[in-house]
């Protein structure tokens, strides 16, 4: 197997259910999957052609063919269910203790120093929906000028000002202010800026960009990129690794771009890892509970792939995965602890069944392993899996 160029996408909190310490996060039977299977007129013909539908554990209604990709489960090892700790372990780190949360809101100490060093008063400063923080605080933010800070059961602070008030250039540096108040004990695994616009009721502009904790170690992307290949990051995956071993950046604000800019990247001639993330259905639906969205959302992308695939060249490998669940029919608003699938396809791959992995740096692991890069992080290979 000679590789040149891997596509590495994750379909943001695209659980499969299943995972076995689920009740230890209080997500007993949550199935991200399951719930869209669960939705009239879903269907996903490219993806289950990779094999998704064919993963053990999960409901082959809509296995209409055999695989011409390979298929499994990935388990996650860290303690936590974000996006942080997700696409940390997919690179190859474990995290064995979970990044702090703030279910109370942030200590004084801390809103007080952010309050000095921007000159902006903290408005709100409670567990809360992005959208519902800026329909009961939109008006008391255009009043004072005051920036809504608010939190979730994840760890993360996240800043929302209008950009008439607050200019979102402005916003982002609040939101680097902040990223240094939170070390130590209180360093959250993101700050995010989450710009709004227009009259009541708000609209979040797609100008959202994430402050992420610096990983606490290596990953894969420092391994190729010391090796001198490239490690292109589309979408949030630069912010989610504060830079480390990013080559290049390209920020999209939509499904849809990221969708744009991968098709670019697929006639652009690289040595090395292209690395996508698809964030709308975490924000725009499985946060928001938006189960017929969210399947609608998958269908676009399931579309898409078909062209992506039918452009790969003879030694590209396209990988998809995600980083936690967010099932849009389980109860409250927040991520769900899931197993994520992994699907793998090339002119070169062998299909089959890649069976339950236990962690999610088997991914980091196996595409070092095919880029001949020496690996010493978490995870364990499975290129042997996919050879012919």
């Amino acid at each position: 197997m000679k590789t040149k160029r891997i596509f590495l996408m994750v379909m943001d909190s695209f659980g499969i259910g299943g995972a076995k310490d689920a009740q230890r996060f209080g997500d007993i039977g949550s199935d991200t999957l399951g719930s869209l299977i669960k939705t009239e007129g879903f269907e996903a013909p490219t993806l289950a052609s990779l094999g998704l539908f064919h993963i053990d554990g999960v409901d082959r209604s809509l296995a209409k063919t055999e695989p011409v990709g390979a298929y499994g489960r990935l388990c996650e090892q860290s303690e936590g269910k974000d996006s942080t700790i997700g696409h940390w372990e997919l690179a190859g780190i474990r995290s064995y203790e979970p990044l702090p949360t703030y279910p109370n809101g942030f200590p004084k100490e801390i809103t007080d120093e952010l309050e000095r060093r921007t000159g902006r008063r903290v408005l709100c400063n409670r567990t809360y929906s992005g959208t519902d923080v800026i329909r009961d605080y939109g008006e008391e933010h255009l009043k004072t000028g005051g920036l809504i800070v608010y939190t979730s059961v994840d760890s993360v602070m996240q800043i929302a000002a209008h950009e008439d008030i607050v200019p979102t250039e402005e916003l982002y540096g609040c939101c680097k202010i902040a990223r240094e108040i939170l070390v130590g004990e209180h360093c959250v695994g993101r700050v995010i800026a989450r710009p709004f616009t227009g009259e009541w009721p708000f609209q979040r502009t797609p100008y959202r960009h994430d402050y992420s904790a610096v990983p606490p170690g290596p990953t894969v992307l420092n391994l190729l990129k010391q090796r001198g290949l490239e490690t292109i990051a589309v979408g949030k995956i630069n912010d989610l690794y504060a830079g480390a071993g990013i080559s290049e950046a390209i920020r999209t604000g939509s499904n849809e771009e990221g969708m744009a800019v991968a098709s670019a990247l697929l006639k652009r001639d690289f040595h090395g890892l292209c690395f996508v993330n698809f964030v709308d259905f975490d924000t725009v639906y499985g946060h928001r509970r938006n189960a017929k969205g969210y399947a609608e959302a998958v269908m676009k992308l399931d579309a898409w792939l078909a062209g992506f695939i039918s452009g790969m060249r003879e030694h590209d490998v396209l990988i998809i995965t995600a980083d936690h669940g967010c099932d849009p029919t389980y109860r409250g608003t927040d991520h769900t602890r899931e197993n994520v699938p992994v699907l793998v396809y090339g002119k070169e791959i062998k299909p089959g069944n890649l069976g339950v992995r236990e962690s999610f740096s088997d991914v980091a692991a196996t595409v070092a392993d095919m880029f001949d890069v020496p690996y010493d992080l978490n995870g364990e290979s499975f290129k042997k899996d996919l050879m012919k």
